[in-house]
């Protein structure tokens, strides 16, 4: 590889560094070919394992899950990567509960309460959070709680594809620092952010899915709960498959 592909390459690298993208996939021997500049032709080249370098995650060298957490959180910053930033957000909500979680949730995006607080799931749908996690047998403070995006949507809008995008990476490296036994996907949108399928909540519920080496289950969202507090009994059957998979004992049906 030429030092001026070399150099751009080097640049887009560290574009998507400041997206906090680092995991990038390629075949071992890749025939390519670069576009230059108009004033410098077209080159090809066959791309070898040294050609191409991939900085590690600042969280890489870092064993214990608490430290780890807090340099992905320095690592986002006061982020500005998508339009979500300027459409009113007030805080960033990165996530917060037992870095070492057998149990994490991910829902969709903070609300109005969150966007204030600074914190995941406070208002109505986060109270029957609370309920559900502790009708598992479980407190708040022993799982992990995050969004699939960290700054509220305005209106409480469903996020965008490209505000997922640039958030998700986020997300999927607190899930590697965390390396929960189980997922709880919460909601259509996270399911989707998650798995790549879309699918309907009828085809997702009830089942295990494989996410990177970690078992993940679909249910419904609190919010759409207090809409339609039938779907309830539905939402129990979906925790009780995790429970028993978790060897959890229930305290009791959540209200």
């Amino acid at each position: 590889m030429d030092s001026r592909t070399q150099q751009l390459l080097a640049v887009r690298l560290q574009y998507y560094r400041d997206l906090g993208i680092y995991d990038f996939y390629r075949r071992d021997v890749a025939v390519s070919t670069v576009e230059q500049p108009e004033t410098m032709p077209t080159s090809t080249y066959v791309a070898t394992p040294e050609d191409l370098f991939v900085a590690p995650k600042p969280e890489a060298a870092v064993a214990d899950p608490a430290e780890a957490l807090k340099l992905i959180k320095e690592d986002l910053g006061e982020c500005t990567r998508c339009v979500l930033a300027r459409q009113g957000r007030k805080t960033i909500v990165f996530g917060e509960g037992d870095p070492n979680a057998e149990l994490m949730f991910v829902g969709e995006g903070p609300g109005a309460d969150e966007d204030e607080q600074g914190r995941p799931f406070v208002g109505r749908a986060g109270q029957l959070l609370n309920k559900m996690i502790e009708a598992m047998g479980l407190k708040r403070e022993q799982v992990y709680i995050a969004n699939v995006v960290k700054c509220r949507p305005p209106g409480n809008r469903t996020p965008e594809r490209e505000e997922i995008e640039t958030c998700s990476p986020f997300l999927l490296r607190q899930i590697a620092v965390i390396q929960p036994k189980a997922i709880v996907a919460l909601g259509a949108v996270a399911a989707r952010c998650l798995l790549g399928l879309n699918e309907p909540m009828a085809k997702l519920r009830g089942r295990w899915f494989d996410f990177r080496g970690t078992r993940l289950a679909v249910t419904y969202h609190p919010a759409f709960l207090l809409r339609d507090p039938r779907q309830k009994k539905e939402t129990w059957k979906d925790l009780q498959m995790v429970m028993e998979y978790l060897g959890l004992k229930p305290r009791r049906s959540p209200e």
